[in-house]
């Protein structure tokens, strides 16, 4: 008898996008997720969220809420929760990127997770989202490393700032392999929600701290999935309640320092992107940028002098 196991069983390793080998995630349904959710003086939108994570048709197995040393009622809410979370108080603002790489840590060690389900407090979950992520990860047959699904407005329409691309120069069978799954091969996704695999994480690391906001996420499900499959669930549906339509360029404010930053950081100083990529990101990036200075020079004027 051959050992060589059938084409639709197959799945590249993490490290070599050609190689083959034996099946994907058999046990999918009841592998350990740990929700994370970072949190920062938004207590009516942080107790929505907790809500969404408690009406889940399939629940995490734990929840990590960190807390950004706010000031609101924020970490009470979290602290009285009925869901039960694991709360942890930071004594300073560490941004989205610190808050995020102190949750998937506390995920991964406390927790034991073998997946790390990732969202902003101002996300949403439907009953359906982490059932729907995690029957797309049970279907696929190649081994994936973070799966994202559909975040929507508040009224229903696909939100912009968290539109993901189709993977750029993806092959007709990752295309297959993904629509086998039900979703579309991506390159990078949006921590408004996403589920990180455990393993590759420990392997490859947290998101950088020092990026503060913005961007964090770019670079680190980039750094993912370099090597890795990814995979946008459209199935899977969070709401992204923020408080206007638009991207995160609609109305940048003085944020726009750190996505000029932390995007040269993420394109210059990481391996997460080959060379060709940054050229591609670099150019479709620096065409945003000029677009937001043109319609916001004086919100944006003071950037290049920090």
């Amino acid at each position: 008898m051959s050992d060589t196991a059938p084409a639709d069983e197959t799945r590249p390793t993490v490290g070599r996008p050609g190689h083959v080998e034996a099946a994907a995630h058999p046990e999918a349904l009841s592998e350990r997720v740990v929700a994370v959710v970072v949190t920062y003086n938004r207590e009516q939108l942080l107790a929505q969220c907790l809500d969404g994570l408690a009406a889940q048709d399939r629940r995490p197995d734990a929840v990590v809420v960190i807390d950004n040393a706010s000031t609101d009622a924020s970490g009470r809410v979290a602290d009285e929760h009925p869901l039960g979370a694991d709360v942890v108080h930071l004594h300073r603002n560490v941004g989205g990127a610190g808050g995020f790489a102190a949750g998937i840590a506390r995920a991964l060690v406390r927790h034991d997770a073998d997946w790390v389900w990732v969202m902003d407090d101002d996300t949403v979950p439907r009953p359906g989202a982490l059932a729907a992520l995690l029957e797309a990860l049970g279907s696929s047959p190649v081994r994936l490393s973070v799966l994202s699904s559909r975040a929507v407005w508040t009224d229903g329409r696909d939100h912009p700032m968290n539109t993901q691309r189709t993977r750029l120069g993806a092959s007709s069978r990752e295309k297959r392999d993904a629509a086998r799954a039900g979703g579309r091969p991506i390159r990078t996704a949006s921590y408004v929600s996403a589920l990180l695999n455990g393993q590759d994480v420990r392997r490859l690391g947290l998101p950088h701290a020092d990026y503060f906001i913005w961007s964090d996420d770019f670079e680190h499900t980039g750094r993912l999935l370099r090597h890795g499959r990814g995979l946008q669930v459209p199935s899977s549906v969070v709401e992204h309640r923020t408080a206007r339509f638009g991207n995160a360029q609609t109305s940048p404010g003085s944020r726009f320092y750190y996505d000029v930053r932390n995007r040269l950081w993420a394109l210059l100083r990481t391996d997460s992107f080959s060379p060709l990529e940054r050229v591609l990101h670099g150019g479709r990036t620096a065409l945003g940028w000029l677009g937001v200075l043109a319609r916001h020079r004086g919100d944006v004027a003071g950037v290049g002098l920090r």
